[in-house]
């Protein structure tokens, strides 16, 4: 595996024509993290965040729409969807401070190395989980660590 070296993050500022996955995944690992991979996972967060607050935005329009409803068991109802709805949307509020932090990583040029051990995390990990920023074997650990206290 390859440790993060000094890149230049110029062209990450340009607008590259965007890649699709299976080209992503294709690449070698001596092209691990060019211009192209940091364009396309910049552009994938960036669409990430703009579905993020669309959601938020409907669940802001959904809780303004009131109905009365005099049967108490309908109210429960009505207010355990809006409890589950405001518990996603706080988790969604999370994840958009991870996308807003992954993107400066992509921007420093720092995205796609673990930031414990900083080897390469690898491509398939970061398609499924782009926010990522611990290889596998130090997240795997850090688990572990967690479950342990």
């Amino acid at each position: 595996m390859a440790t993060k070296s000094s890149k230049s993050t110029a062209a990450v500022n340009e607008a590259p024509v965007l890649l699709t996955e299976e080209e992503i995944l294709k690449m070698g690992e001596k092209d691990y993290m060019n211009e192209a991979q940091l364009a396309f996972f910049k552009a994938r967060l960036q669409q990430l965040e703009k579905d993020l607050l669309k959601n938020a935005d409907e669940t802001t329009e959904h809780l303004r729409e009131t109905v009365l409803v005099p049967d108490p068991a309908d109210r429960a109802t009505i207010e355990e969807e809006h409890s589950l709805e405001l518990r996603t949307r706080d988790r969604e509020r999370k994840l958009l401070k991870k996308i807003d932090e992954t993107i400066a990583l992509i921007e420093n040029g720092d995205f796609g190395y673990c930031e414990a051990c900083g080897v390469e995390i690898g491509l398939p990990r970061l398609e499924v989980r782009p926010t990522a920023t611990q290889c596998i074997d130090c997240k795997t650990v850090e688990e572990i660590r967690e479950k342990q206290l």
